[in-house]
């Protein structure tokens, strides 16, 4: 199936994005079975309301799905000052060496050169520190960049698996648990460096895996490490004004290969979540394979890879709303989303999930 969009007949602003969801619907626990979650089929001239273990039977044998294969790293430190001040940090990135890049939450930023004793998730500091070096990427950046070290001598992503609580997002009100250890990450998880987790993928177990792969789905994998920026809502009315967050993505010539195995046999790029939407297309836009990325889809936006996106429900006036709105259709996703709320769906990153296509109204699928 090849579509494209065709140019918006409106201009879109920050508050068309906006919609009112009811707080008992924001998912605070994962469903009981990763593939037990809901799906909300939006690809038919009728939505129709399943499980997500009916998604083999939704598929074609030919059809590539593609996953984003990052691992949500244990990336929030908690600690003081030498004041006594408490400070949170929440790791965005490694950088070389033993630094990295990090938000910090504090009540008044200590200076370069401050070394931070923070606390180990067991409860002691065990000798790990932090010491500010400035702001990162630049003196303007909104990061900041720190030294991170321990008595033990482990690199970064060492420390943050032993020392770290996982980064459940803002709208998660519990404590981090051995539940979301195992919930907050996705059964094919290899490339660490993720703060959130890519949540449409959440929702494959083991047994629905070796379904798609009975019936002659294929699947290849690409990385996007998804950043904290994912969570922050546009705060511009103007669109063309909203800066986005920088993310690191790379999709390997393995899966470049598939993808163009699967157009020759006809087949169809099925993307499970927004991350991979975003990987695939800054690599289709730009033809780099491995950077950053600062793609922003918005309605107009000229899709040349992705055929049917898997997502769950996002956070109204974020750029993932725009997303899944440029990607099936304004109209239509306000329709999807007011059906979900009526039935009551779960929403967020342990919440349901819905399947869409390019399709629009007066368009055949090819």
């Amino acid at each position: 199936m090849t579509l494209s969009d065709s140019a918006p007949t409106r201009s879109f602003t920050l508050s068309d994005f906006d919609f009112a969801l009811p707080p008992e619907l924001i998912a605070q626990h994962p469903a009981a079975e990763r593939s037990g979650s809901r799906l909300l089929d939006g690809t038919g001239a009728q939505l129709v309301d399943r499980i997500f273990r009916e998604l083999p039977a939704l598929l074609r044998a030919g059809d590539l799905l593609v996953f984003n294969d990052t691992k949500v790293v244990k990336a929030r430190l908690f600690g003081e000052k030498p004041t006594g001040g408490k400070v949170e940090l929440l790791i965005e990135r490694v950088l070389s060496g033993n630094q990295v890049a990090a938000h910090m939450r504090v009540s008044k930023k200590p200076e370069v050169g401050t070394t931070l004793a923070l606390t180990g998730a067991s409860g002691t500091n065990d000798g790990l520190s932090a010491t500010l070096l400035g702001r990162w990427p630049d003196a303007d950046g909104a990061l900041f960049r720190f030294v991170v070290s321990s008595d033990s001598g482990d690199d970064p992503y060492t420390l943050m698996e032993k020392h770290g609580h996982v980064p459940l997002p803002p709208y998660i009100t519990h404590a981090d648990s051995a539940q979301d250890v195992e919930r907050y990450q996705t059964v094919f998880a290899r490339a660490p460096g993720a703060v959130a987790a890519p949540t449409a993928a959440l929702h494959f177990d083991q047994a629905l895996l070796a379904e798609l792969d009975h019936r002659g789905v294929q699947r290849a994998s690409v990385t996007l490490h998804v950043g904290a920026g994912t969570f922050q809502p546009v705060k511009t009315e103007n669109l063309a004004e909203h800066q986005m967050h920088s993310e690191w993505y790379q999709v390997p010539a393995a899966t470049q290969q598939a993808i163009a195995d699967c157009q020759q046999r006809g087949g169809r790029i099925v993307a499970v979540g927004t991350t991979t939407v975003r990987t695939l297309e800054s690599w289709a836009q730009s033809g780099i394979a491995t950077g950053d990325t600062r793609i922003f889809i918005t309605p107009g936006f000229q899709f040349k890879l992705v055929d049917l996106l898997i997502t769950n429900f996002h956070l109204p006036k974020s750029t993932l709303m725009m997303l899944v709105s440029a990607f099936a259709g304004y109209d239509h996703i306000k329709v999807l989303y007011q059906h979900a709320i009526t039935r009551q769906y779960r929403f967020f990153s342990y919440g349901d999930v819905m399947l869409l296509d390019r399709r629009r109204p007066g368009k055949a699928i090819k």
